[in-house]
């Protein structure tokens, strides 16, 4: 049977309950996933006087092919995007930013170091994000940086969040569409603090410092962003979960929820309606941790579908800001963005083929049995026939076909570099 043949049968599955899958798959189209431009360079960026990896994150594998220049990097960055229905966003480090060979440092950085980011956003009609970058720097050698007891380098590392900030609302500006500007920060200790709170004091007027430089909101959103623990950081964070928490609800700015950032047993599947009973907005960051914040590429497992499935039933999607955070140095790195960007409009689909209002009045007349049942039955139900046609009507690869334009692609171009 054809891929057309396939998707009206399932059609006419899906009515029984009333999904409508023509409205579901319009829809779908317009959430936009905020692609992280990372995972092309194993966090690298282009930085004249580049600094190793730090900051409690590391990258595995060396596979063959990685960008080494922003052109290089959004080359790759299209022919991802080219495999993945929809259209998206592309987020971006301050140390992805191009300097013409000067030496810039992060708190000198302006828009005018992304123009080729700007340009190249709308020739592909994308929107962009941004991350202050308070990493890989000499001046974060310590793991401090906005928390730090020096008052210099503190302040280096505020100004470079304002400039963040300011980058990003031009980023808006520009595009049409306001950026997410994310602030985390590395900040911890490795084994017992003997003070918590004069550091977490620290970060708390920092981060005041920062926000009391205004932005417009039509622009530029403002996250804050915790950490269980990290390489360097395993007894204590600075900014965990609870100090952010408090703090975006008090200062009213959004909290991003990275799904590595938590406790193994924790899922951050269940802290979303909580977190949408209290803020307009929430910023999700997906990953893959695997026993801990390892950044593998998202895969279509349980968590994510059921983070999906949160969003959805909660009628969230223009709610909740959805962005990836992986890298993974050991397989093609675009093959990697693809798998993890597919999967998660995957998981939102499946999510959406759903009968969710019917399974929530099963729950609230305390009719489990049903409610169990519909739930493991619509595991089985043919989603890969509306998926098959929805990358078909979008005019993307269907199922693996994909992995040979990336086979080529790597042949033609990444064997080259």
């Amino acid at each position: 049977m054809s891929i057309k043949e396939n998707y009206e049968l399932a059609k006419q599955v899906y009515a029984k309950w009333g999904i409508n899958i023509n409205e579901v798959l319009e829809t779908l189209k317009t959430v936009p996933i905020s692609i992280h431009c990372w995972q092309g360079d194993d966090v690298g960026g282009f930085e004249v006087n580049k600094s190793e990896l730090s900051g409690g994150i590391d990258v595995t594998g060396n596979y063959p092919g990685k960008a080494t220049t922003p052109e290089e990097l959004r080359s790759d960055l299209e022919k991802a995007l080219s495999l993945i229905p929809g259209k998206h966003r592309v987020n971006l480090h301050a140390i992805y930013a191009e300097t013409n060979g000067e030496a810039v440092e992060r708190d000198q950085l302006e828009p005018k170091h992304f123009e080729n980011w700007v340009n190249w956003a709308k020739e592909n009609g994308l929107g962009l994000d941004y991350n202050p970058t308070l990493f890989s720097h000499p001046k974060a050698s310590d793991g401090l940086t906005l928390s730090h007891p020096n008052e210099e380098i503190r302040e280096f590392w505020i100004k470079h969040c304002i400039g963040s900030r300011k980058i990003a609302e031009h980023f808006g500006k520009e595009l049409g569409t306001p950026a997410l500007t994310n602030i985390w920060i590395p900040d911890g200790y490795k084994d017992i603090p003997s003070d918590r709170l004069t550091p977490r004091k620290r970060l708390k007027d920092s981060l005041d410092k920062i926000f009391a430089v205004e932005t417009d909101e039509n622009y530029n959103l403002d996250a804050v962003e915790s950490k269980l623990f990290g390489i360097g950081s395993e007894a204590y964070v600075v900014g965990s979960h609870e100090f952010y928490l408090n703090y975006a609800m008090k200062n009213n700015k959004l909290c991003l929820l990275d799904t590595g950032h938590y406790h193994p047993t924790e899922t951050v599947s269940n802290k979303i309606s909580s977190m949408l009973l209290f803020s307009e907005k929430v910023a999700l960051h997906v990953s893959r941790p695997v026993r801990w914040d390892s950044d593998h590429v998202v895969i279509l497992d349980d968590e994510l579908k059921e983070i999906a499935v949160e969003i959805v039933r909660n009628d969230a999607l223009n709610r909740v800001i959805i962005g990836l955070d992986f890298f993974d140095a050991s397989i093609n790195r675009v093959a990697a963005w693809t798998i993890g960007t597919r999967n998660m409009i995957k998981a939102l689909l499946t999510a959406m083929l759903i009968p969710n209002e019917y399974l929530k009045q099963l729950q609230e007349e305390g009719n489990f049995t049903e409610r169990l049942a519909l739930m493991e039955e619509f595991k089985t139900y043919p989603f890969g026939a509306v998926w098959d046609y929805y990358c078909e009507k979008m005019g993307v690869p269907v199922r693996e076909t994909w992995l040979e334009e990336v086979k080529a692609y790597e042949k033609e171009v990444l064997s080259k570099r």
